[in-house]
């Protein structure tokens, strides 16, 4: 099954809190209350975010972490990307590729477009959007259809 790890998803639970509160700086045990989650769970995340430049850490009393940018301007394959690495559905797609097949393997160009297709998803969708789940009517597919 192909899925994003617990701390991925975590940290996309933690983004959408802070964007929750825009002009608020949140300590890590105030977004670890409300996410749901454990503190030290909680800075165990802060770390790739920041360094992603996606949140900022502020020291001091009232010291924590704020968004860099709104919301609308954070998409979802930088979250990914901060905790993941970049995205690689298969050794393959990568742009370096270790694999000891690749330049005899038939499914490369595949997977690299598929790879594609996934990462632009990531890209179309803000932060601002998942703050607000959509209604079963307004759910759409992806139509991928593969030109020959």
């Amino acid at each position: 099954m192909l899925r994003v790890t617990k701390l991925t998803d975590y940290a996309s639970v933690v983004m959408t809190v802070l964007a929750t509160r825009p002009d608020e700086v949140l300590s890590a045990t105030e977004l670890a209350e409300a996410a749901g989650l454990e503190p030290p769970t909680v800075s165990k995340l802060l770390k790739p975010l920041a360094q992603a430049g996606l949140v900022e850490g502020l020291r001091g009393v009232r010291g924590g972490y704020r968004l860099t940018r709104p919301a609308t301007e954070i998409s979802l394959i930088e979250i990914v990307e901060a905790m993941e690495g970049p995205l690689a559905i298969t050794e393959c797609s990568q742009g370096e590729s270790q694999c000891g097949i690749a330049g005899q393997c038939g499914v490369r160009s595949n997977w690299r477009l598929i790879n594609d297709v996934v990462a632009d998803a990531l890209r179309g969708v803000t932060l601002a959007q998942m703050l607000h789940p959509l209604p079963l009517a307004d759910r759409r597919r992806i139509d991928v259809s593969i030109v020959s």
